[in-house]
């Protein structure tokens, strides 16, 4: 009988995925907890530098209520918020993002950056403008919403998950609904695959790993949101809503919200 526990214990243990990084704002007690970080303190989950000039408040907020209400593991998640001081360094686009702190090997073998993300009707993100939404710097796998460059049309109101700017899954993206992502990214070999649930459904595979280039130095996965300017359309206040954020190798963790 103990042979059998101990051998259900195991393999339990070995199904389950080993969390490299943690994301889930679970230890932190408000958005100023990201203010600790710096380049010569480099301290906390997350880099915090890619924002408007204002408080980090005006960008990213904490709360119970901005977590997908099926993550029972999460205990808050996080509201990023477009406005008409979102511009970093310059830049001609709209940008607030988070980069994992972290020296664990999440640019190596095979690893599943997962993530939870909804819109709502109050401030929704536009749909005439491009919004590349947690994406490496050589952009070989990232969510995408909004109208793109050379599309027929002037909206599109679909989220897309694309690999080096090729469309491999879409879907409209209605209000209230959390969409539940894992990126299957094999850095050895060079693919990338999707996972993909909605509300408290477990993550299913919905794109086999398809070939791309897969680089990165493990400081350069973006998660938040850049938001394209376009001639013609105006900006509006935009807000995105992200929990569930963690990073794992081993097999997948299918629940939501990872393991505990």
């Amino acid at each position: 009988m103990k042979t059998s526990i101990l051998s259900a214990l195991l393999s339990a243990s070995a199904a389950n995925g080993a969390v490299l990084w943690d994301g889930r704002f679970n230890e932190m007690t408000s958005s100023r907890d990201l203010n600790t970080w710096s380049w010569s303190n480099q301290v906390g989950p997350y880099q915090y530098y890619i924002h408007g000039s204002g408080t980090v408040d005006k960008y990213i907020n904490l709360s119970p209520d901005h977590k997908n209400p099926n993550d029972t593991v999460s205990k808050q998640g996080a509201k990023f918020t477009l406005d008409g001081t979102a511009f970093w360094n310059g830049q001609t686009m709209r940008r607030t993002e988070l980069i994992p702190q972290t020296k664990a090997a999440i640019n190596q073998g095979k690893v599943f950056y997962h993530f939870s993300i909804m819109r709502k009707d109050t401030n929704a993100p536009s749909v005439n403008h491009e919004h590349q939404i947690c994406f490496f710097e050589s952009h070989f796998t990232e969510l995408k919403y909004g109208w793109i460059s050379g599309e027929q049309g002037t909206s599109n109101p679909n989220l897309q998950w694309m690999t080096n700017q090729r469309s491999q899954w879409k879907v409209e993206w209605k209000a209230g609904v959390w969409h539940n992502v894992a990126y299957e990214i094999d850095f050895s070999g060079n693919k990338v695959g999707f996972w993909h649930s909605t509300g408290g459904d477990p993550l299913k595979q919905v794109v086999a790993p398809v070939s791309v280039s897969t680089s990165s130095n493990g400081a350069d996965w973006h998660l938040g949101v850049l938001e394209l300017p376009r001639s013609g359309y105006n900006w509006g206040t935009e807000d995105f809503y992200f929990s569930g954020v963690y990073i794992e190798n081993g097999a997948i963790t299918t629940a939501i919200g990872g393991p505990k």
